[in-house]
């Protein structure tokens, strides 16, 4: 690590804990943070959050180790930025550019290699983190603090905040060289995801990376990756093309691409997968003067910010006379073996298409204490964002009520960062609740961070 990073990442630090002691006893903790990429409102205290203005960067890139010092805040676009240049990159990189670390941790995230690496709190090796107390701790799996680096995991900052984060990183090559296989039938497209689980490999190639979309009972498709340094041509879909467009085909035999390893990464921000189609950025004729710094997820997030404030999506409706939208952003992991059941389901109850898929598995026989997936089952992330007609006569939310109902019978877990309706007796059997308040109780004593039912559910 050199001098100044070092010196500069202390520095950072100290900003931090300063602002914790300036916030009056008694008053609540929070991030003092413009942007987010949660979808859950939050009740406004009126007091001044941490100040996290020196913790966004990497601190060290140790390309001989394999492994990274980064600060909570850094988002994966500079973390990316930092250890491309090596041939590295994180395990996981979540899709979208302003993902930071320290969110990616304490939230959960999953990309198209989790398959074979998990969740990204797999590959931290030590993190620091500010607890609720104003203590930073150091803490691993083994000798320090092991308690709270295993339920630190979709704590979502009510046991504290990572001001540092020393992780693994994986070689990649210049390009990923990607194979779009359709599927007509959901049965087919799940046994396909097994075998590439089982053989890293499918219809005799190596896969390193899959995904998948359904945009019907009758029309899926696996995104299938694999690493490579072979010189040619890469595709460009940053700027006229939209990359899921690109994967649709009605062929016999898989349709092939190649995308730079950068590209590939962030072939999901541009488009906030197909989300910016709700603002017409799909448009050809919007598209073509569309600024293309604007073609990226966190200016759609700012649209949505400013709709839900003007509420101006519900107006629009209401005057075409139709009922306001219910907001149904979730991603949920189904067993792979209940994941077609889930799917029709899903397809038949839900108005919302196209469906993200997602494959995972833990990397190893580990716990997480608050999102306890079982080692060695073989999951897929189902993720579906977009809006469904209000039924006045059904509570609010009733869609997701409906669909945490689905993924409860059929043994899944639903990510936090969107709004949930569990009660709390069902709740804390979903999150740990045999552990989270031993964890509270010796991390958080005062309480100043909210619990994590008030935070996912009360809007704390």
């Amino acid at each position: 690590m050199s001098t100044v990073a070092v010196t500069a990442h202390d520095a950072g630090v100290e900003r931090l804990l300063a602002s914790h002691r300036a916030i009056p006893a008694g008053a609540p903790v929070r991030l003092a943070k413009r942007t987010s990429n949660l979808f859950r409102g939050r009740t406004p205290t009126g007091v001044p959050g941490l100040d996290t203005s020196g913790l966004g960067g990497v601190v060290s890139v140790d390309p001989d180790a394999g492994t990274a010092d980064v600060q909570g805040m850094c988002t994966y676009e500079d973390l990316v930025d930092a250890t491309l240049p090596h041939g590295l990159t994180p395990l996981v990189v979540p899709q979208l550019r302003t993902i930071t670390l320290g969110g990616a941790v304490t939230g959960l995230g999953i990309e198209s290699a989790s398959w074979r690496n998990g969740l990204p709190h797999e590959s931290v090796l030590e993190m620091d983190v500010l607890t609720g107390s104003g203590e930073v701790l150091t803490c691993d799996a083994t000798d320090r603090h092991p308690d709270l680096f295993h339920g630190f995991p979709n704590s979502y900052g009510t046991l504290g905040y990572a001001t540092r984060l020393r992780i693994e990183l994986e070689p990649v090559g210049r390009t990923v060289s990607l194979r779009h296989v359709r599927f007509h039938d959901l049965d087919a497209l799940l046994a396909a995801v097994d075998e590439v689980m089982t053989n890293r490999a499918y219809d005799g190639e190596d896969v390193d990376y899959v995904d998948g979309v359904v945009f019907s009972a009758a029309e899926s498709y696996l995104v299938l990756g694999r690493r490579s340094d072979e010189p040619g041509p890469t595709s460009d879909y940053t700027g006229q093309q939209v990359f899921y467009r690109s994967i649709r085909h009605d062929r016999p035999r898989p349709t092939r691409d190649t995308l730079s390893t950068l590209d590939y990464l962030w072939r999901w921000d541009t488009d906030w997968f197909w989300c910016s189609r709700a603002f017409g950025a799909q448009h050809p004729a919007l598209r073509r003067v569309w600024p293309r710094r604007w073609l990226r997820s966190s200016a759609y997030w700012r649209l949505v910010a400013l709709d839900r404030r003007l509420d101006v999506a519900d107006r629009l409706e209401a005057r075409r006379g139709r009922p306001a939208r219910e907001r149904v952003v979730q991603d949920v992991e189904i067993p792979l073996g209940r994941t077609a059941e889930f799917l029709r389901w899903f397809l038949r109850e839900v108005p919302i298409e196209p469906i993200w898929l997602c494959p995972l598995q833990l990397r190893d026989e580990r716990t997480w204490t608050l999102y306890p997936l079982r080692p060695g089952e073989r999951y897929v992330n189902v993720g579906f964002w977009s809006t469904v007609p209000v039924d006045p006569t059904q509570p609010r939310g009733a869609a997701n009520r409906r669909i945490e109902d689905a993924v409860d019978a059929l043994g899944g877990h639903k990510s936090l960062y969107s709004e949930a309706f569990y009660d709390e007796e069902t709740f804390w059997r979903h999150y740990g609740g045999d552990h989270y308040p031993a964890l509270k109780e010796r991390y958080d004593p005062g309480h100043r961070l909210p619990d994590l039912y008030a935070k996912a559910v009360r809007g704390a």
